[in-house]
C-alpha cells in the first residue's frame, strides 16, 4: 500500500513539474504569437522604433494612436506585471483601471489562451526599450469620455478564453482560434453598428474600413465573397499575397501578409482556410461610398 502511495505521489510530482515547464513563458513562442497577432503593424510608426507607438488611425470617432509597448519603464509597459498584461488583453482594462477603446482589439484578444498571453509578454520584454511618449487620442465628443466604454462593453463585449467546439475537428478549432482571437480577422472584416460594435450576425461578410474608402472583403464562401476560392487559394494568399485571379494583395492586407500571415506555420494557414471555407455564406452588405 505504501509503495502504491509513493508511486502516486511521485507521479503527481512529475506531472506537476511537466505542467510547470509547459506553462513557463517562452519568448520564442511569444515571437510567433506577436507575428500572428499583427502587433508590429499597429504599434510601429514608419521610420520609428519598433513597437514604440503607431501612426494615427483615423476613424469616424476621431484619431487613435497605438501606444509604446516596449519594456521602457516610463513610456512603455516595463512596469506592468504579468497580471496587468493579461488583464489588458482579457478585459480591455489598463493597470490604472481605465477602459481601452476597441480600436485595440481586446474583444478578440480576450479569447487568447493565457499561455499565449504570457509568451507574448515574454517576447515583448526582449525588445529594446524606447523613450517615445504615448500620444493622446484626438477624439470627438462624447467618444472622448472613457467611462462611456463601460456601457459599450455591456452591449458589445464578453470576456473569456476561446473554447474549442467539440463538434469540430482539431484543424477547424485551431482555425477558429486563430481567426477569432489571435489574428482578429473579424475586427476588420465584420460590419459594425453605429457605436462601433461588431454585427455578429454578419460575421466576416465584409466591412468598410476607417481608412479612406477601403472595403475589407467578404471572407465567407458566398458568391459575393470567396465562394470561388479553394482552400489552397486562401493558403497561397496568406503566404505570398497572390490572388487566384492574378495580382497581389496590397494596402492594409498587404501589410498583414508581409508582417503576419506569411510568418505563420503552414498548418496554421491551412487551419485558417479550413475555418473560412466552413463559415455560413453571407452576402456582402457594405458598398463603397458614391462620389
Amino acid at each position: 500500500m505504501r509503495i502504491g502511495v509513493h508511486i502516486l505521489c511521485a507521479a503527481a510530482v512529475l506531472i506537476a513539474a511537466a505542467e510547470a515547464r509547459a506553462q513557463a513563458p517562452s519568448a520564442e513562442r511569444g515571437k510567433y504569437v506577436f507575428d500572428a497577432g499583427g502587433c508590429y503593424g499597429c504599434h510601429t510608426e514608419a521610420g520609428g522604433a519598433p513597437m514604440a507607438g503607431g501612426a494615427a488611425l483615423r476613424t469616424p470617432f476621431g484619431a487613435f494612436y497605438a501606444p509604446n509597448i516596449t519594456p521602457d519603464p516610463d513610456f512603455g509597459i516595463g512596469k506592468w506585471s504579468d497580471d496587468d498584461f493579461i488583464r489588458a488583453l482579457r478585459e480591455g482594462v489598463s493597470p490604472r483601471g481605465e477602459h481601452y477603446y476597441p480600436v485595440f482589439p481586446f474583444p478578440a484578444y480576450t479569447k487568447m489562451t493565457t499561455q499565449d498571453m504570457t509568451d507574448l509578454r515574454a517576447y515583448l520584454g526582449t525588445l529594446a526599450p524606447s523613450k517615445n511618449p504615448r500620444r493622446t487620442h484626438n477624439l470627438n465628443f462624447p467618444y472622448s469620455i472613457r467611462l462611456a466604454m463601460l456601457p459599450w462593453k455591456w452591449l458589445n463585449f464578453t470576456a473569456g478564453e476561446f473554447k474549442p467546439d467539440a463538434s469540430h475537428d482539431t484543424q477547424r478549432n485551431r482555425g477558429a482560434y486563430l481567426v477569432e482571437a489571435l489574428t482578429h480577422c473579424g475586427e476588420c472584416h465584420t460590419p459594425r453598428n453605429r457605436l462601433g460594435g461588431l454585427e455578429r450576425g454578419q460575421w466576416m461578410s465584409g466591412a468598410r474600413m476607417p481608412v479612406g474608402d477601403l472595403i475589407a472583403s467578404n471572407l465567407t464562401p458566398d458568391k459575393s465573397g470567396m465562394a470561388a476560392w479553394s482552400a489552397a487559394d486562401i493558403v497561397d494568399a496568406l503566404e505570398t499575397g497572390t490572388l487566384p485571379q492574378g495580382g497581389t494583395l496590397g494596402g492594409e492586407m498587404g501589410e498583414v501578409v508581409r508582417n503576419s500571415t506569411s510568418k505563420m506555420q503552414a498548418q496554421d494557414r491551412a487551419a485558417i482556410a479550413a475555418y473560412l471555407k466552413a463559415l455560413p455564406p453571407l452576402p456582402t452588405t457594405v458598398k463603397k461610398k458614391e462620389k
